[in-house]
């Protein structure tokens, strides 16, 4: 889908706040509330937008304990590979799950209370996937960064 520049504000704006009222969204981007909703549908069913969600401070609800986990492993089947994103992504705790090029078959970002969390979670992976073979995990001191805005 080709966006002109009245798309590109219109999802700079919802990404700063989704709430924003159709009339609001409208004012915004000079156009009344009827163009501006087609623009608004045409995005969604494009698929341009996924969807709208609430942004909830980790820090508030006991949860500021980062750690990224890399995991290699022997078994590239296409069996082990299914069952093994199957059963990760099941996991609350697991925010982001990439897999990788490098050193490293799989990356996942992982949100806890506190070490002892993190200790249940990684004994319950590495319990629920046989074929991983190394797991190396590392711990956010200090977040530097956070943002769900693309660089539209």
């Amino acid at each position: 889908m080709e966006l002109d520049g009245i798309d590109r504000k219109i999802l700079a704006l919802l990404q700063r706040d989704a709430t924003l009222s159709l009339s609001d969204l409208a004012d915004a981007v000079n156009l009344t509330t009827t163009p501006c909703w087609k623009r608004l549908k045409k995005l969604e069913e494009s698929g341009v937008i996924q969807k709208r969600v609430a942004l909830l401070n980790p820090d508030k609800l006991d949860l500021s304990f980062n750690a990224f986990v890399m995991i290699k492993t022997r078994d590239h089947s296409h069996e082990w590979y299914s069952q093994f994103v199957a059963t990760a992504t099941e996991f609350p705790e697991v925010m982001e799950f990439y897999r990788m090029a490098g050193e490293y078959d799989y990356m996942m970002k992982v949100l806890v209370k506190d070490m002892q969390s993190f200790d249940r979670f990684y004994k319950k992976l590495v319990n629920s996937v046989k074929g991983i073979s190394d797991v190396t995990s590392t711990f956010a001191m200090e977040p530097l960064k956070y943002t769900t805005a693309l660089p539209i």
